[in-house]
């Protein structure tokens, strides 16, 4: 144990001194490049603040309209109860936008139902199986300047649902 706790100090020194000195010994002008990075991050960075300020703020209309609780209570109505728990319906479609809303949500449900319960072993694995789709998009795609998204939107959609059909069915092994 010992010898980990050693290693683990030397994990992010390592490769911090590795980039440096092999930068050195290339000729390279080390603190220019990451001054050159550090401007090209910030001017990245710049260009995606609005798109993430407008997700976040469609993120929080959706979650204080109380929309998605009113779907949610159409879905308990639809479904058998051994299917898609309709209280998880605004964990499942913030998820897509947000991961720190979602974050909020999911300790809401913790709340509500417990970390054990068949709702929480749910919310816990779809967040596990699920991705930021909407955030993810915008920021990779702007960063990249990729107008044309294709497929990507339908494929991660599908592997959303994938996803949630997979943390109904592992939770139902589990509990």
């Amino acid at each position: 144990m010992q010898f980990v706790l050693y290693v683990s100090q030397f994990i992010i020194p390592f490769p911090v001194f590795y980039i440096v000195g092999y930068g050195l010994l290339s000729k390279v002008q080390v603190y220019d490049s990451f001054i050159k990075g550090a401007r090209d991050g910030l001017k990245t960075v710049v260009k995606l603040v609005p798109t993430l300020v407008g997700l976040m703020i469609a993120a929080g209309v959706l979650r204080a309209s109380g929309f998605l609780d009113m779907a949610g209570h159409l879905l308990d109505a639809v479904l058998p109860e051994t299917a898609f728990p309709g209280a998880l319906m605004p964990l499942a479609v913030l998820r897509m936008f947000s991961s720190s809303a979602a974050t909020g949500l999911l300790l809401d449900v913790y709340k509500q139902f417990g970390t054990d319960s068949r709702i929480g072993l749910i919310a816990s694995l779809m967040m596990c199986c699920t991705e930021t789709i909407f955030y993810t998009m915008s920021v990779y795609f702007m960063t990249a300047g990729i107008r044309k998204t294709r497929y990507t939107l339908a494929g991660a959609l599908a592997a959303t649902v994938a996803g949630i059909m997979a943390s109904v069915v592992l939770a139902g092994m589990m509990g």
